[in-house]
């Protein structure tokens, strides 16, 4: 069984921009934006940037403590208000290098540099995706 439905994996591909969320060494919560692409051979999420992201805050927190949150949402209307969306709390998997291959082999719009992140999830929830916008999909998968 895959990780994703159909519709989720169709939901993140059009979607290249996400949040993460991580905790700092001083147990705080920090939340930055990311790309975020979906990797059909390992049914994970890999964040990639432009930027050096091995000496970004976010990168050191994943590495420090691996659990981490990613949202990606939008609003397919707001007439009426119909918001859509996708959380995965998951083990971040740190690499510093081989973002280069990996962005091109995801088709990301970017050079990645060469430090990404996996994200391997452990729990989805989504809502407006397989269902109703205010309908909450749950599952564990990891």
């Amino acid at each position: 069984m895959s990780t994703f439905t159909d519709a989720e994996v169709e939901y993140l591909n059009s979607q290249p921009l996400g949040r993460i969320a991580t905790v700092g060494p001083d147990g705080r919560p920090h939340v930055m934006p990311v790309g975020v692409f979906y990797d059909p051979e390992t049914q994970a999420i890999v964040i990639g940037g432009a930027g050096d992201m091995a000496v970004s805050k976010k990168f050191r927190d994943a590495q420090r403590r691996p659990d981490v949150a990613l949202v990606v949402d939008d609003l397919a209307a707001v007439d009426p208000w119909t918001p859509r969306g996708i959380e995965v709390r998951g083990r971040a998997e740190t690499h510093t290098d081989g973002g280069e291959e990996v962005g091109k082999r995801l088709g990301a719009g970017f050079r990645f540099s060469p430090a990404w992140i996996r994200v391997r999830p452990r729990r989805i929830l989504a809502w407006g995706i397989d269902g109703g916008s205010y309908e909450l999909s749950a599952r564990d998968v990891g």
